[in-house]
């Protein structure tokens, strides 16, 4: 069960979506589609390495009351940054999601 007072963030759910001008120009644009509370379970920063040096990775563990619709393609935005949805795990019987994401480079 999710409990009222640990969901002390504001987190904004944006989908991708794609639209077409009168010229044929398609433009991509995240759009929100919903505004929840939610609780922060994890934050990290994983350091690992790539071609180039080091490199940090964001990391972080959302709590919120359930919410259908919500697909691994949309993206959470939470204090200014913006994450990629990795995994979507459902609490219970529709009582609650927990999204595990990634920071966006």
């Amino acid at each position: 069960m999710i409990r009222a007072g640990k969901l002390d963030r504001q987190i904004t759910i944006t989908r991708e979506v794609e639209t077409v001008a009168a010229s044929g120009a398609v433009s991509k644009v995240w759009t929100p589609v919903a505004t929840v509370r939610a609780e922060l379970i994890q934050r990290s920063a994983d350091e690992y390495l790539t071609g180039f040096g080091e490199a940090a990775s964001g990391n972080a563990v959302f709590r919120i009351r359930y919410l259908p619709g919500i697909i691994t393609a949309d993206r959470v935005t939470c204090d200014g940054l913006s994450y990629d949805i990795d995994e979507i795990v459902e609490l219970g019987r529709k009582r609650g999601l927990e999204l595990r994401c990634s920071e966006v480079a």
